[in-house]
């Protein structure tokens, strides 16, 4: 029982609590988990909250149900005259209540044609009228503000059973439920509430004779199913068999069919009449609470008028819609076919990258071939002399000389062999000589002979691709072919020969 009610707190809760002369019969509902109770106490308001806090559960409404011997329910006929079909209704009360009719709570609808099928339909307009005195209905009032809840609904409770059943289109059908000492008889045509009576159910005999009596009340000859529910209602399905039509018990809905599952405490009778108030929902039919308390609900003409509001905002906002939907399927499309061609635009900027280089390349080369002095010389001469432990790390060349870094097994031995280089005089370190682990670090300057000619090379160059290409072949012993030299050009002179 703890862990059904530990359940019960998740999700909305409904209560529904009926008035049974001297006792009450409650059913609390959260989807399809039922708890129900009867509460006898003389005061039912302090005893129902007591129970409310007992089970913990929390809940703000409550659905009442009235007993049908409490209400007055009649058919009534209403002459063809063209006006509010409340106001005369409200008219007609005083000749069908046994009660003051000037405030009394009721409510109505209208019923199908009467009379067997083939008979002429008569003129007048048929209702089912449901009435009670104020003084019901004040008391189930009073009763949810004293136990702080906010009635939604105020029915009789025998009504609601139909909310548990799916019954057949046009097909007459008498309910009997049995709670205690009464049987409330129940006449529908379809989902239609026709008639219901409140009659004893002490004596078999009686109740079928009763039951006859209740045909004649809706004007029909036979009906086409027997329901029996409620209090020994296998019982009482035998006894009913005189009435000529099938006797069974109600063909609940699956739902109806679990939360009734879950009664096993007696009395069911009471008990199933909470369960079927729970279970109702939206605008219930015969509905006697005041209007003062009455849930705002929309009407008929109000609803299509919310319809066509709601139809004319969601047109207006597609109108405000489609074109930018239609603006974003394009831009769709242009990013994917932005994203398909962007491989070949990424391809294509690579190749104007790499023809951008190239050209710098080659206005490079074109520079420095348009110098006065080429460095090719120079590195060839090099290439000739320098032994083959040296490295060179940096060429730089200027108006009035040449400057080489790099590393060599003895850098004193560089010296006398760029002196007698016949391009080079005055060959001398810039900086003092590092020693690394197994080679020297040097830094030396030499200044042009006097007869190179003057004119102002390229500020500092590094050996090019193509030069550095011709270099290792003559460190290989591969000597280039012989050229002409330049006029001007001084002699070439044999490595570690002296200039004459």
């Amino acid at each position: 029982m703890m862990m059904k009610l530990m359940m019960m707190r998740f999700g909305p809760v409904r209560l529904a609590v009926v008035l049974l002369g001297d006792r009450l019969s409650g059913a609390v509902v959260q989807q399809n988990r039922v708890d129900t109770f009867v509460i006898e106490s003389e005061n039912p308001a302090e005893a129902l909250r007591a129970e409310l806090d007992a089970r913990g559960l929390t809940v703000q409404s409550v659905a009442v149900g009235l007993a049908r011997a409490a209400v007055v329910v009649k058919p009534i006929d209403l002459p063809p005259v063209v006006g509010e079909m409340r106001e005369m209704v409200r008219f007609e009360l005083d000749r069908h209540l046994p009660f003051p009719a000037d405030d009394a709570p009721f409510d109505f609808h209208l019923l199908p044609p009467d009379g067997e099928p083939g008979e002429p339909g008569s003129d007048t307009t048929r209702v089912l009228l449901t009435a009670a005195d104020r003084r019901v209905v004040d008391t189930a009032v009073r009763l949810a503000e004293e136990t702080k809840l906010r009635p939604v609904s105020i029915t009789v409770a025998a009504h609601d059973l139909l909310a548990l059943v799916k019954t057949a289109r046009h097909a007459r059908v008498m309910w009997i439920h049995r709670c205690g000492a009464t049987a409330d008889v129940l006449l529908a045509n379809g989902a239609t509430l026709v008639a219901s009576r409140s009659v004893p159910a002490t004596d078999e005999a009686e109740l079928v004779a009763e039951a006859r009596r209740s045909l004649g009340v809706a004007r029909w000859r036979e009906c086409d199913a027997v329901w029996v529910s409620g209090d020994q209602a296998d019982a009482l399905a035998g006894a009913l068999l005189p009435l000529g039509a099938p006797v069974t018990r109600p063909p609940y809905t699956p739902r109806a069919e679990q939360r009734l599952a879950a009664i096993t405490e007696e009395p069911r009778g009471a008990r199933e009449l909470a369960v079927a108030v729970a279970s109702g929902r939206g605008v219930r039919p015969l509905d006697l609470i005041p209007p003062a308390l009455r849930p705002r609900r929309l009407t008929r003409p109000q609803w299509i008028t919310v319809g066509m509001l709601a139809a004319t905002g969601v047109l207006s906002i597609a109108a405000l819609l489609v074109p930018g939907y239609r603006e974003h399927r394009q831009l769709n499309a242009l990013n994917r076919e932005l994203t398909r061609i962007e491989p070949g635009v990424r391809s294509a900027e690579r190749v104007l990258a790499e023809l951008g280089r190239k050209r710098q390349l080659l206005s490079a080369v074109q520079t420095i071939e348009a110098g006065a002095i080429r460095p090719l010389p120079v590195l060839r001469e090099l290439t000739e002399i320098l032994p083959p432990d040296a490295w060179l790390t940096m060429l730089s060349f200027d108006t009035k000389g040449v400057e080489l870094t790099g590393q060599a097994a003895q850098a004193n031995a560089l010296i006398p062999v760029l002196e007698n280089s016949p391009l080079l005089e005055r060959v001398e370190f810039a900086s003092p000589v590092t020693r690394g682990r197994d080679r020297e670090q040097f830094r030396i300057r030499a200044a042009w002979e006097p007869r190179q000619p003057a004119a102002a090379p390229a500020a500092e160059a590094r050996p090019t691709r193509e030069e550095a290409s011709e270099a290792p072949q003559t460190l290989r012993g591969t000597s280039p072919p012989p050229t002409r030299p330049a006029p001007g050009t001084p002699p070439r002179v044999a490595p570690g020969a002296r200039r004459p």
